[in-house]
């Protein structure tokens, strides 16, 4: 071959050729060169497409903590253990199982007072006396009415206006919020914590006045107040309703109790005001004057239960008192969680 191919550079070429002065040396590492040793190599398009990430490789695979759609379940699983501890921590204090020790034993005292005094008529409730005598399932909604519009409202709010006041007070809020559980999501859990312990509540009080009721009374058909006689098992239903109807009124309570404990570090301001609260509600449907107002009123609803005592159950005051209760629950849960976002958590 006469003419040397100059189209490739190989290393006898870099031997070889003149180099300018300005230029840098490929055999060296200053100016960008190459290291000794290193063979240039001519970049090509499969070269570079090699070196570019792929952006369906920055998504990760679903694994075990991931769904279908990449989202994480991790969180999910935060939040159920998160409610798991509040649960565990709010079953296992002392003050709340008393609590409960105590709306457990009421409607055992009323069983009991009821039997022994069933046949006295001295103060005109003899007919009363009697009907509740007369069928066992009975007591369940006469502890409802005895302890609906005040102690069963005590337990609830002592629980959900001890949930954020007393996380502050006792200084351990800041670091619930270090965490990443981010503050929806911790409000979240202490409400539902409240509605849990409101269930709790009401279940054990018309637990208790069952087992009572069987004990001390006849067992069988259950005359309602409208003179309708019906079977035990459509009894049971009925009480299972009245439970559900208000486990959501102490859930409604539960909201109010919940946006005054983020209002307050002391736990017993909220609680007391919540109180409060209920107090002047009651006071308020005592005057007539007031019965513009009353239906708005929360208390009002509570009693609604005694709807499943008429035939037919009269659905629209349940609706009502449902729709109400709901109300309250959205109303005072997104002042909570207002209040609550933008707080400066200093303790």
């Amino acid at each position: 071959m006469s003419t040397a191919d100059t189209s490739a550079p190989d290393a006898g070429t870099h031997a070889t050729q003149p180099r300018d002065a300005g230029a840098p040396d490929p055999r060296d590492g200053r100016a960008g060169g190459r290291m000794p040793g290193l063979v240039p190599v001519t970049e090509t398009l499969r070269t570079v497409e090699r070196r570019t990430p792929d952006p369906a490789a920055a998504v990760p695979a679903p694994s075990a903590w991931t769904d279908a759609t990449g989202g994480p379940r991790r969180a999910r699983w935060a939040f159920w253990r998160l409610l798991g501890s509040e649960l565990g921590l709010t079953f296992r204090r002392p003050r709340n199982l008393v609590m409960l020790a105590v709306l457990a034993c009421v409607p055992a005292v009323l069983g009991l007072a009821l039997r022994a005094f069933g046949g006295d008529d001295r103060d005109g409730m003899g007919g009363f006396i009697q009907s509740v005598a007369g069928n066992s399932l009975m007591l369940t909604f006469v502890a409802f009415s005895f302890l609906v519009l005040l102690l069963m409202p005590v337990a609830v709010s002592v629980v959900a206006g001890d949930s954020v006041a007393g996380e502050a007070g006792g200084g351990t809020l800041r670091y619930l919020l270090a965490a990443p559980a981010g503050r929806t999501r911790l409000l979240a859990v202490k409400y539902l914590n409240a509605v849990v312990f409101a269930y709790a509540v009401t279940a054990v009080v018309a637990l208790s006045a069952l087992v009572t009721g069987l004990i001390l009374f006849p067992a069988g058909p259950v005359t309602l107040l409208s003179g309708t006689t019906i079977s035990m098992g459509e009894g049971l239903l009925r009480i299972l309703i009245a439970v559900g109807y208000v486990g959501a009124g102490m859930a409604a309570l539960a909201a109010v109790a919940l946006a005054l404990s983020t209002f307050t570090e002391v736990s017993i301001g909220a609680v007391a005001a919540t109180l409060v609260l209920v107090v002047v509600c009651q006071v308020l449907r005592a005057f007539p004057e007031l019965s513009v107002v009353t239906p708005y009123l929360l208390p009002t609803r509570f009693t609604n239960f005694d709807a499943v005592l008429r035939s037919p159950m009269d659905l629209s005051a349940l609706r009502d008192g449902l729709l109400a209760f709901g109300a309250y629950i959205v109303l005072f849960c997104s002042i909570a969680w207002a209040r609550f976002s933008g707080k400066d958590i200093t303790s």
